[in-house]
């Protein structure tokens, strides 16, 4: 499957079902009851390093043989070598989504976008999302890891270029980095924004953050929400309340 083929499969989503429910629980149990617990809206679901170290691979089965689609978060960086490996593993799992670090490099980035590609024989493949600056890092701590590298904008859009060229699918940004994603790079490219908060929700340990609706009207294709629903007393009738707004109701 291509990229732009991919891409519209993706955005044929309803908008109700653009959410990703981050499952940043300590095992198995707790995130097959929190995926149970988030209804049918809840399709997709995120799987990140805290889960994924704690119950491995099989988890990610689990929540497929559950009905729910991953989005496996895991953020990877390394040699090309080992890059492309770990890609052509995850495509095994049938995920969704899949995401590495943009600033892995262009020869890494091509080569997970040849492994995707190769470890699925052409059929539908997870789409590749570089990440770019996280939601947790605010400016004054940009310039000290990465000195003279610009504004979080500016550095997001030097970043999402180099993983579009590269041919990765998308990238994952905050909320504020999303005018300037599609003012530099427009509408092809898959926006996945994390750092998503309902208006009365507290920020917790993210920076940069916006309102759901705010998010989805800057430009994002799909919004990552976290503790604002899995930290709810109903996480279902958490993620309702927000897919409710997404819809305009």
């Amino acid at each position: 499957m291509n990229r732009e083929q991919l891409l519209a499969s993706l955005r044929g989503a309803p908008v109700d079902e653009r959410v990703i429910t981050a499952l940043d629980v300590a095992g198995r149990d707790d995130a097959l009851r929190l995926a149970a617990a988030l209804g049918p809206r809840g399709r997709l679901v995120k799987v990140g390093l805290e889960l994924f170290t704690a119950a491995g691979p099989a988890v990610v089965a689990d929540l497929r043989a559950a009905g729910r689609d991953v989005f496996l978060d895991l953020k990877l960086k390394d040699i090309p070598n080992t890059v492309a490996g770990a890609v052509r593993a995850a495509c095994k799992l049938d995920v969704s989504l899949l995401t590495l670090h943009a600033d892995g490099g262009r020869r890494m980035l091509e080569a997970a976008v040849a492994a995707a590609h190769a470890g699925t024989g052409g059929g539908r493949r997870p789409a590749l999302l570089a990440v770019t600056v996280l939601t947790s890092l605010g400016a004054e701590e940009l310039e000290e890891i990465a000195p003279g590298g610009g504004s979080p904008a500016e550095r997001v859009v030097r970043l999402a270029r180099l993983a579009w060229e590269a041919g990765c699918d998308g990238v994952v940004c905050a909320p504020p980095d999303l005018h300037a994603l599609r003012a530099a790079l427009g509408p092809g490219i898959l926006a996945v924004t994390p750092g998503v908060r309902p208006a009365d929700g507290a920020g917790d340990d993210q920076r940069r953050v916006a309102t759901p609706a705010r998010a989805l009207a800057d430009g994002a294709d799909f919004l990552v929400v976290g503790r604002p629903v899995t930290g709810a007393p109903d996480p279902g009738a958490a993620l309702h309340a927000i897919t409710e707004e997404l819809c305009g109701r």
